[in-house]
């Protein structure tokens, strides 16, 4: 099992807002804070089909060299949990037509606070909170 959270997603331009389940995923290493997005969820956050303000890039993958969609700084982020008010975390939307998984970068599960804790059981925890404070992994969401 991995871990996978349930995160509010709101696009700073529009308002637009969806709740999802994201893979965090440490070996996602970028420079800034990203969410990869699926097409059919970027549709939902308006960022969908490409704006001008979006760039073209490519990422590396364990399955070879993937084509996405960036869009700086365009959405905040933050954990839903019932028992605390997590940070919110400004990020880049990185859009993939390939991927059917959200993905937490690396740099945006540290401005989440989040620490895996045992990646095989699928426990987490918030840096801010004590080792007695497991949390459990929500369940995959493929779009």
């Amino acid at each position: 099992m991995a871990v996978r959270v349930r995160l509010a997603v709101r696009n700073r331009e529009t308002g637009a807002l969806m709740e999802l389940a994201a893979l965090v995923n440490s070996g996602f290493e970028a420079e800034t804070p990203q969410l990869l997005l699926p097409v059919a969820a970027a549709r939902e956050l308006d960022l969908w089909p490409p704006r001008p303000e979006a760039s073209r890039a490519t990422y590396d993958t364990a399955g070879g060299p993937v084509g996405v969609w960036i869009y700086p700084r365009a959405i905040s982020v933050r954990v839903v949990v019932k028992d605390v008010e997590a940070p919110e975390a400004i990020a880049d939307a990185v859009i993939s037509t390939v991927e059917r998984e959200p993905l937490i970068s690396d740099k945006l599960m540290s401005a989440l606070q989040i620490a895996i804790e045992d990646g095989g059981e699928g426990l987490w925890r918030f840096r801010f909170e004590g080792l007695d404070r497991l949390r459990r992994s929500v369940e995959p969401q493929f779009w």
